[in-house]
């Protein structure tokens, strides 16, 4: 009896109108819900639940990877992916391909670690790089450690590197990491423009004394 009113109360409280317009909405969320139904009739309630959160986190970590790495960003010239002043641009142009912005903005969680190893490839033909964390509220440990790699490449290939706006979490984690002791303290500045203004005059004064 006890079996037979459950059973009754469960088919009462189903949205059957959202079970038949759930693919419409999201087929990924779909499958995943009518995998825990299917798990929950044949298996156990709990072992559903617990493997349906599971593959939700899963899939909403990969989207927020996959949005958050659109905001790591290389460039060498004036482009409009990053809003530049008309200063910052000049001197981009000034810099004539040999300075690279690396810009970053919101967290770095360890999905944008693929994205930030994607652009690092183009350190190898920079002379001053200049990483601006402005927009960097937090870092997490496998961006952090990938951020690290890519200075120790640039260090080794001789470039100027600057790091623009590191506060709070941000730079507690370079600190740890070491990586802010490797950069020369007139290097680490809270303004993107004037490490723009910097790199120029270094390049600069590399090619007079060459």
């Amino acid at each position: 009896m006890l079996a037979g009113i459950a059973l009754k109360v469960g088919i009462d409280i189903i949205d059957w109108g959202f079970l038949k317009r759930a693919h419409q909405v999201s087929w990924k969320a779909a499958v995943i819900m009518y995998g825990v139904i299917a798990l929950t009739v044949f298996l156990d309630l709990m072992v559903a639940v617990g493997i349906g959160i599971f593959i939700a986190n899963i899939l909403t970590i990969d989207r927020l990877s996959t949005l958050q790495s659109k905001s790591v960003i290389a460039i060498t010239d004036a482009d409009d992916q990053i809003q530049l002043s008309e200063e910052e641009k000049r001197l981009l142009e000034q810099g004539m391909g040999r300075i690279l912005l690396f810009h970053l903005s919101g967290p770095m969680i360890f999905g944008v670690a693929k994205a930030i190893s994607r652009e690092q490839k183009a350190m190898k033909y920079c002379e001053a790089l200049i990483l601006d964390l402005s927009d960097v509220p937090h870092m997490g440990v496998t961006s952090s450690l990938t951020i690290e790699n890519a200075i120790e490449e640039a260090i080794e290939q001789g470039c100027n590197i600057f790091i623009v706006g590191a506060a709070g979490q941000t730079k507690r984690r370079l600190e740890k990491l070491g990586i802010w002791a490797r950069i020369a303290p007139d290097h680490r500045l809270a303004d993107r423009t004037e490490a723009l203004r910097q790199c120029v005059v270094s390049l600069d004064q590399c090619v007079t004394l060459s």
